[in-house]
């Protein structure tokens, strides 16, 4: 798990808004970037200004696939010549 810590609202309200919609968030802290699942957002009530405590599960990257397969069916264009 990873944690991060902000008190950047609007970015609270990105990983409050992935965690509802079950959508895999990404967090770049230093030079180190994460992308995965919103576990929990805390806000820690005694600080000032206020600040949140982010917990995201990390996901392994997956390599891209292809959207559907190549025709096999030769073009029109090619039965012309």
């Amino acid at each position: 798990m990873f944690t991060y810590e902000t008190a950047d609202q609007k970015e609270v309200r990105r990983f409050r808004i992935a965690q509802f919609n079950g959508r895999m968030a990404t967090v770049k802290s230093g030079s180190e970037t994460v992308t995965g699942f919103v576990r929990s957002v805390l806000e820690q009530e005694s600080a000032i200004p206020p600040r949140w405590t982010i917990t995201i599960i990390p996901t392994a990257k997956e390599e891209p696939r292809a959207l559907r397969p190549v025709s096999r069916v030769r073009p029109f264009a090619e039965d012309l010549y």
